[in-house]
């Protein structure tokens, strides 16, 4: 056998003996999907504050993430307003 072969039927062997524990690691149960439990509100908290369910708190999440992907694009937008003075400030910097 060469070296090719050897690992070509260690990788054959690695394969089969996965390929046995898989049913029986299948056949656990598995745990239910929990969700967490919402925070609590403080005394000083707004009225509007309190999430009222997960997906509210998804979706806020999405919002800030959503914001967050438009301040990342500002540079691009204010790249035609910045690009005809660009040489003025190239030079500038290059005065230190």
């Amino acid at each position: 056998m060469n070296k090719t072969q050897r690992i070509l039927a260690a990788i054959a062997l690695a394969g089969a003996a996965a390929g046995l524990a898989a049913p029986a690691a299948s056949a656990a149960g598995l745990a239910p999907l929990t969700l967490p439990d919402l925070p609590t509100a403080t005394p000083d908290m707004p009225a509007g504050a309190q999430p009222r369910s997960v997906q509210e708190i998804g979706s806020k999440l999405s919002q800030g993430a959503n914001q967050l992907n438009q301040l990342m694009e500002l540079p691009n937008q204010l790249a035609p307003v910045i690009a005809p003075v660009q040489p003025i400030a190239d030079l500038a910097g290059g005065l230190e």
